[in-house]
C-alpha cells in the first residue's frame, strides 16, 4: 500500500468510527504484538512492543533480549554483543536490551493474523467512547430515529452509532410512533453491557419536561427564571411552579411566551399534554391556592401534625369538580407539586364540619361568641342546601366567613397546645442532669429482667428513662412485663442516683491590651484609636502592658483604674485639688500620665510625667 493510500484509509477509519487517532494506533500496535507472539512463538513473559508509522503504515516490532558474546542459541530471546552495541555502545554481555526484531515477512503475516484482533480492539474502543459520551448525557435530551418497535419497547438509533431503548412505561401514553420517526427523549440511565452501553431513554419522566422548558425558555436556561417543582402525569396534565430570581420579571409570562408560542411548542412535543404554569410562593397558603388552579379557592387551612402536613382547601360549589379534576387528577398533581396532603371540601361541606366542631367543643364555642350567634343562620342555609333550594351570594359569603372564623381559631388552639407540650417537654428535659444522658442504663442498678425489657424498648441511657418517667410514665408502664412493682423499682433506683456536678469552665480573662491602642485624642475618638492598635504582635503587646502596669503600680494606680479616669486627667498638669478634700484641710495632688507613641514598640504607651521645676507652676 502506498504511503498516501494508507494515510487515507487510516483517516477514513478514524472518521467512520469517530475515534481518536491515538486510540486506533494503540489498538493496531497491540494487535501487532499479539501477531508477533503467535508468529514466532514468543513467551508472554518477554517484553514486546510495536510501533506504527501512521503515514506509511510500516510496523516495527521491538523485543527485550539478553546480550550474549559467543553464539546465539535462541534468536527470539538472545542477541549478539556486536549487534547490541549498534543500539547501545555501552551494553555488556549478560545485559537485557530492547532491540528491533521485526520478522522478514511480517507485513503480510501480521495483516492476516492481526485483522480480527484489530477489529475487536476498535470495537472495544468504540464502545468505551460511546459509554463515556452518554454517561455525560445522563439527564439531558438526545435526538434519534426509531429503528424498531416491539413488545418490550422502542429501539432508537442515536449519535456515535449507539442504540437506546425506551421501555413501554417510559413512553407517553397514547403516543403512536412509527419507524424512522425522529423523536427526542431524556437519557435516564447508562449501563455497561456485553454488546456495548445500554442506554435507557424516557419521554414520560418529569425531567424531560424540565429540559424542554430550558430549551424553549431562554430565561430558564440563563437562570433568570427558576423551576421550583414539577408534577406530571404523562400524556394528560402537568403542573410547573416557577419563580423569578430578579425583580421585575414575570416568570409565568416568560414560560408561556407571546400568544403562548413557547408553551405550545412544548405541548406539541408532549402529545398535547396540558401544562399549568403557576408562580411559586414562599407562603404555603398562597402557593397551594395557585396550585389548585384553574379552580378558585375560598380558603386554605394548614395543619402540620408531626410531619403529616395536611391542607384543607375550601372551594365554592361550582368550583368543586374543577378543583378535584377528572379522577382526582388536579388535586393529585397539586399535592405532588406542593408536598402537602390536600383535602378539598365544598363550602357547604366545610360549613357543616365547622358547625359540628363548634357544637361539640364547649371551650371553642366560648372563644367564638360571634360564630355561636351565627349558628341558627348557618343551620338554615345548610337546610336550604340539603333541600336543593337556591342559596343567595350573601348566604354563601356568610358560610365562608363562618368557616374561616371557626377553622382559624381551631388551628390556633392546636398550635398553642403544641407549644405548651413542647415547653413542658423542654422544661422536663432541662431538669434532668446532662450527665444522665451519657450514663448507660446498666449502671442504674435496675433489676435484670426490667433492664432487659427497657433495653428492648429502645431505652439506651438513664436520661432517656428519666425523661420518659417525667413526661409520660404510662409509656413505660405500658411495656409488656412492666407492672406497678417494676415502676416502683425504677422510681426508687432513679431517685437514689446521684450525678457528678459538671466542672465549671474556667474562662481566662483576656489581657487588657487596649491601653497600647489609645492615641492622644479626645474621649469620643478613643474607639478609633483602639482599632489602630489591633493586629500588633503579641510579644510587643504583652511588653507594653507589663511596662504600663509597672509604672502605674509605682504610682498606686492600677491599669483598670487608669481606663476609668477621665481623659482630662492625662492632659492637665498636676495641681492641688480644690474639692471637698481641700475643705477638710487635705491637699491631694494628681499625678500626670502622658500617652506617647513608642516607635520601637510600634504602639502607644502610658508614661508617668516627672516634674522638672521646684515650683508648682513649673513645666512637666
Amino acid at each position: 500500500m502506498a504511503k498516501n493510500d494508507f494515510a487515507l484509509a487510516f483517516n477514513e477509519v478514524l472518521e467512520e468510527k469517530q475515534l481518536a487517532k491515538d486510540i486506533v494506533v494503540s489498538a493496531i500496535e497491540s494487535a501487532m504484538v499479539s501477531a508477533y507472539r503467535r508468529a514466532v512463538g514468543a513467551s508472554t513473559a518477554q517484553h514486546v512492543e510495536a510501533k506504527l508509522d501512521s503515514e506509511t503504515g510500516i510496523v516495527t516490532v521491538y523485543a527485550e533480549k539478553e546480550v550474549v558474546e559467543d553464539s546465539v542459541i535462541d534468536a527470539r530471546t538472545e542477541v549478539m554483543l556486536d549487534e547490541a552495541r549498534k543500539v547501545n555502545p555501552e551494553v555488556q554481555a549478560g545485559d537485557m536490551l530492547i532491540v528491533e526484531t521485526t520478522p522478514a515477512d511480517f507485513g503480510r503475516v501480521a495483516a492476516q493474523t492481526a485483522r480480527q484482533v484489530i477489529q475487536q480492539r476498535i470495537r472495544e474502543a468504540e464502545r468505551s467512547n460511546q459509554m463515556q459520551y452518554f454517561e455525560r448525557q445522563v439527564g439531558e435530551i438526545v435526538s434519534g430515529l426509531v429503528q424498531a418497535i416491539n413488545a418490550q419497547g422502542i429501539t432508537i438509533g442515536l449519535d456515535m452509532k449507539a442504540e437506546g431503548v425506551m421501555p413501554n412505561n417510559q413512553k407517553i401514553p397514547g403516543e403512536r410512533l412509527k419507524l424512522h420517526d425522529r423523536i427526542r427523549a431524556v437519557v435516564m440511565e447508562v449501563k455497561d453491557g456485553t454488546r456495548g452501553p445500554q442506554i435507557v431513554l424516557s419521554r414520560a419522566h418529569r425531567n424531560f419536561l424540565r429540559r424542554l422548558l430550558e430549551n424553549e425558555v431562554p430565561e430558564i436556561y440563563h437562570g433568570i427564571v427558576e423551576i421550583r417543582a414539577i408534577s406530571r402525569e404523562p400524556g394528560a396534565r402537568a403542573k410547573v411552579a416557577v419563580s423569578a430570581t430578579q425583580p421585575g420579571i414575570d416568570p409565568v409570562g416568560a414560560c408561556v411566551g407571546i400568544k403562548g408560542v413557547r408553551i405550545q411548542a412544548i405541548v406539541k412535543e408532549l402529545h398535547d399534554e396540558k401544562i399549568d404554569i403557576i408562580q411559586w410562593d414562599q407562603d404555603p397558603i398562597v402557593y397551594i391556592s395557585k396550585a389548585i388552579s384553574p379552580a378558585r379557592v375560598n380558603g386554605v387551612y394548614l395543619v402540620d401534625n408531626e410531619g403529616a402536613r395536611t391542607a384543607t382547601v375550601v372551594v365554592g360549589e361550582d368550583q368543586l369538580s374543577l378543583a378535584i379534576g377528572r379522577d382526582g387528577q388536579n388535586a393529585r398533581l397539586a399535592a405532588k407539586l406542593t408536598g402537602w396532603r390536600i383535602d378539598i371540601k365544598s363550602l357547604s361541606e366545610a360549613a357543616g364540619d365547622s358547625l359540628n366542631k363548634l357544637q361539640g367543643d364547649a371551650s371553642l364555642a366560648a372563644m367564638l361568641p360571634v360564630a355561636v350567634e351565627q349558628t341558627p343562620q348557618i343551620q338554615e342555609i345548610l337546610a336550604k342546601k340539603a333541600e336543593s333550594r337556591p342559596i343567595t351570594p350573601e348566604e354563601y359569603t356568610a358560610l365562608g366567613q363562618f368557616v374561616d372564623r371557626v377553622e382559624r381559631r381551631t388551628i390556633q388552639i392546636k398550635e398553642e397546645a403544641a407549644r405548651e407540650v413542647e415547653e413542658r417537654t423542654s422544661s422536663a428535659r432541662a431538669e434532668i442532669p446532662a450527665a444522665a444522658f451519657t450514663m448507660p442504663l446498666d449502671q442504674a442498678g435496675i433489676k435484670e429482667h426490667i433492664f432487659n425489657i427497657l433495653t428492648e424498648a429502645g431505652f439506651e441511657n438513664i436520661g432517656d428513662l428519666m425523661f420518659a418517667m417525667k413526661t409520660d410514665a404510662n409509656k413505660v408502664l405500658g411495656l409488656a412485663g412492666i407492672g406497678s412493682k417494676a415502676i416502683q423499682n425504677i422510681e426508687e433506683t432513679l431517685g437514689a442516683l446521684s450525678f457528678p456536678e459538671p466542672e465549671p469552665v474556667k474562662v481566662e480573662e483576656p489581657v487588657a491590651v487596649e491601653a497600647a491602642a489609645v492615641e492622644t485624642a479626645p474621649a469620643e475618638e478613643m474607639p478609633e484609636a483602639k482599632k489602630a492598635g489591633e493586629g500588633k504582635k503579641e510579644a510587643n503587646a504583652k511588653r507594653v502592658v507589663e511596662e504600663a502596669e509597672d509604672e502605674n503600680a509605682k504610682d498606686g494606680v492600677s491599669l483598670e483604674d487608669l481606663f476609668k479616669m477621665k481623659p482630662e486627667i492625662f492632659q492637665t498638669p498636676a495641681v492641688e485639688d480644690e474639692s471637698d478634700d481641700k475643705k477638710k484641710g487635705k491637699k491631694v495632688k494628681k499625678k500626670g500620665v502622658a500617652l506617647e507613641f513608642d516607635e520601637d514598640l510600634g504602639a502607644v504607651v502610658g508614661r508617668k510625667k516627672h516634674k522638672r521645676g521646684d515650683e508648682a507652676g513649673g513645666d512637666w
